[in-house]
Parts: C-alpha cells; sequence; structure tokens
C-alpha cells in the first residue's frame, strides 16, 4: 500500500505489468464545474489490461468528478487522459464511446419508455451491423436480460436497471469500462448481486474502473484501489492492502461504512 508520495505498483498478483501500457491513464487531473473552483486537484490513475479498479472516499472528494472527467462530461483544465498511449483529453463523449470507452452513470441510465433490447439498441446505435452478434455475448453475460427482453425498462427495480445500464454499456465492446456508484440505492442483496456481476463482467476481459462508496466491499473485489480525498491521491494498493491498512480504516472505511448506513 502506498500513499500519495510514493511510487504505485500496478501489477495484478497473476501477472507483471511493469512493461505493459495502460489501457486508461489519467496525470495530474484538475478539473471542476465552475470556473476557478476545482474539484479535482492533480489525481492520477492508471487502469492496465484486465483490471478492476476501485475508487472510493468520502463524500465530496471528486470521485464521480473524476469519472465524468475520464469521459469528457466535465472539462479538464490540466493534466491528460490517454488511452492505450492515445491522448483523449476533453474529447467529447459520443467521441470516447467510438474510441472504447464505456460509461455507467449512477442515476438516469436507462431510456425508461423503452423495452430492454430497445435499450441495448441505443448502447450500438453507432454500430448497428454488430447488433445481432453483440446481443448474443450481453445475453450470455446477462441471461435474465434476455428471458425477459419485451419489458420495458422503467418497469423494472433498481437492480435490474442497473444491469440494463451495463449491458447497454457493454454493446460498444469497450476497452474500459467507467462504472459510478452501481450499487447506490439499492438493497444489500443487490448490491452483492451487482459487485458479483461487475467482477463476472472484468473476468469477461473488460477492464473496469468503478467509483463505489460501499468500500470495504469494492476493495473486497477489485484489484487495485484508490482512495481519493479533497481531489488527490491519498492512498493506492491492492484492494486487501487498503482493506487491511490501519490508516485507512481509522480515516476512511469507518466513516465511509456510516455514509452507506445514513444513505439507506
Amino acid at each position: 500500500m502506498t500513499d500519495a508520495t510514493d511510487p504505485v505498483n500496478p501489477s495484478r498478483a497473476s501477472s507483471p505489468t511493469a512493461t505493459l501500457e495502460p489501457v486508461l491513464s489519467a496525470k495530474n487531473l484538475v478539473a471542476g464545474y465552475l470556473p476557478g473552483v476545482n474539484i479535482l486537484n492533480g489525481c492520477d490513475l492508471d487502469c492496465y489490461p484486465g483490471e478492476l479498479i476501485g475508487i472510493i472516499g468520502p463524500n465530496g472528494a471528486g470521485k464521480s468528478t473524476l469519472l465524468k472527467a475520464l469521459f469528457g462530461l466535465v472539462s479538464i483544465r490540466e493534466g491528460s487522459v490517454t488511452l492505450q498511449g492515445e491522448d483523449i483529453t476533453n474529447l467529447k463523449a459520443n467521441k470516447l464511446v467510438q474510441a472504447g470507452v464505456g460509461f455507467v452513470p449512477q442515476t438516469n441510465n436507462v431510456f425508461p419508455s423503452l423495452s430492454i433490447e430497445e435499450n441495448l439498441q441505443m448502447g450500438l446505435y453507432l454500430r448497428p451491423r454488430k447488433f445481432a452478434e453483440r446481443l448474443e455475448v450481453i445475453y450470455d453475460l446477462f441471461p435474465v436480460l434476455g428471458q425477459r427482453k419485451g419489458q420495458r425498462a422503467g418497469s423494472l427495480s433498481g437492480g435490474e436497471r442497473q444491469s440494463v445500464a451495463m449491458a447497454r454499456a457493454l454493446m460498444m465492446d469497450p476497452k474500459v469500462l467507467l462504472l459510478d456508484e452501481p450499487s447506490a440505492g439499492l438493497s444489500p442483496v443487490r448490491q452483492d448481486e451487482t459487485f458479483i456481476r461487475t467482477r463476472r463482467i472484468n473476468k469477461a476481459g473488460v477492464s473496469i474502473v468503478m467509483v463505489e462508496q460501499n468500500a470495504r466491499r469494492c476493495l473486497q473485489i477489485c484489484d487495485r484501489g484508490y482512495v481519493l480525498d479533497q481531489g488527490k491521491n491519498a492512498y493506492s494498493g491492492t484492494g486487501k492492502e487498503l482493506a487491511d491498512d490501519p490508516k485507512v480504516i481509522e480515516l476512511y472505511l469507518g466513516t465511509l461504512a456510516k455514509d452507506v448506513d445514513s444513505a439507506r
């Protein structure tokens, strides 16, 4: 486990990454919503091929802002973002989708008046000829969606809508998937299902960067994690290293657990 001043070892336990290029890399990001007011204050992130990266931190730390900056929804004022070595800093969201970045926002992430299958079709509007091929892959990952493909998305539960949102983002076969608090507002049972589903998507070969308020559960499933505080990297390391670190437990995990309980 490292603090913000130490070099980060990006390797997964199963494979060395010292010579690998990150799928997604952000360096010294400074970004915000209002002129002169920065939410991100020089944070960094690397996601290597096949990794599941977890981002945790207190409310207001800049976690969701980081994902939105990566996806072109918040203007980056300083720093850079690269996708497999290509500069994608401040590209518009539609260009990022074409380049291979998928994004699942926390709320308003489905078209409620459309059916499940129509939602998935919207996820591949840039490559309609690939629809049948990708649909087969998605229904293999989400068999329940295939069984209920004609149901209107607005009639689904929160956990089911989250599945549709993830599935739609995966229709373009992204190189990296950005998830913004996928378990937010769900019951404990549905939260567990969401984390299991996220790990299954990752094991299918999709690199994932996930912001999550349920910090302990996030650290249990992620390969590596970053703790953000006041828009900067406070700590980084493997999920286990962060979950077992006394400083992280004292400063963040207890507080974050209270935040999650109060939000229920």
